[in-house]
């Protein structure tokens, strides 16, 4: 890799980490665009990264873990079926579902359901005060829901977002629990991939990881401060519109001109 297709990954990878349109699937199809999608450490990096990202949540919400235990403990059961079924799936999910076919068509599915989201939520009150006074129970429904966001172009974050707002958060308590459960999940996530990989990293790729966690924690922190004022402003919509309209122009490559990506 090198440093420019770095610092773009590592750009991507802040923005799209914590919006509902797939960080997963924008890298695989920005590795595919610039032809270095078959290079094992570029998947290694496209997953390490997000510890950067991960940083700048902790850094916007750190106040949210000095409250009380009770987030700690209904983060850490919300994370419980992830972890598990992405233990268990992992080979096969990386193995076969990480290809801009899957990603296209995951991002324009999920892209209408974004858009009936945004209808359905527009109203919507919470009945919960505060993010903490989520029951155990809501909180594994979300947990489980966001299996589903390990396939690709799913998104991680919209499918938490779909999770809360069925548990009886308002959108903003949704997007901001969603935030937050992206740590334990990501660090699971990040860990493991870096402790299947780090046996054949260089010292250069360390540096190339270190460059790119950086760049995704600042452009992660912008993103994670502006995503509350749009969602509140203009609710899920566009971000629905945006993954079609992404999705659609991939599906057209990869079918129409019959390039070869994945």
């Amino acid at each position: 890799m090198s440093i420019i297709e770095v610092i773009i990954l590592g750009i991507i990878e802040g923005i799209t980490e914590f919006l509902p349109i797939s960080s997963t699937g924008h890298m695989i199809l920005a590795s595919n665009l610039m032809g270095i999608s078959h290079q094992d450490f570029v998947k290694t990096f496209e997953i390490a990264i997000q510890l950067g990202a991960i940083l700048s949540v902790l850094t916007v919400y750190y106040k949210r873990f000095l409250v009380s235990i009770d987030i700690y403990l209904k983060l850490i059961v919300a994370f419980i079926p992830t972890g598990i079924i992405g233990l268990l799936l992992y080979k096969i999910i990386k193995g076969y579902l990480f290809n801009v076919y899957v990603v296209s068509t995951t991002l324009v599915i999920g892209g209408i359901l974004l858009i009936l989201l945004d209808r359905w939520s527009e109203n919507s009150e919470s009945k919960y005060f505060s993010l903490e006074d989520i029951s155990y129970l809501d909180a594994i429904k979300i947990g489980f829901i966001q299996c589903i966001s390990m396939i690709p172009g799913v998104s991680r974050a919209a499918a938490t977002i779909f999770g809360g707002i069925y548990a009886g958060y308002n959108r903003v308590q949704a997007a901001e629990f969603s935030f937050l459960l992206a740590i334990p999940t990501m660090v699971a996530a990040t860990g493991y991939s870096l402790y299947k990989g780090s046996p054949s990293i260089n010292g250069n790729q360390w540096t190339l990881l270190i460059i790119g966690g950086v760049i995704a924690f600042i452009f992660a922190f912008i993103a994670v401060k502006t995503f509350i004022t749009l969602i509140t402003r203009y609710g899920f919509k566009f971000f629905g519109y945006y993954r079609i309209i992404l999705g659609v122009l991939f599906l057209v490559i990869v079918l129409v001109q019959g390039i070869k990506l994945g």
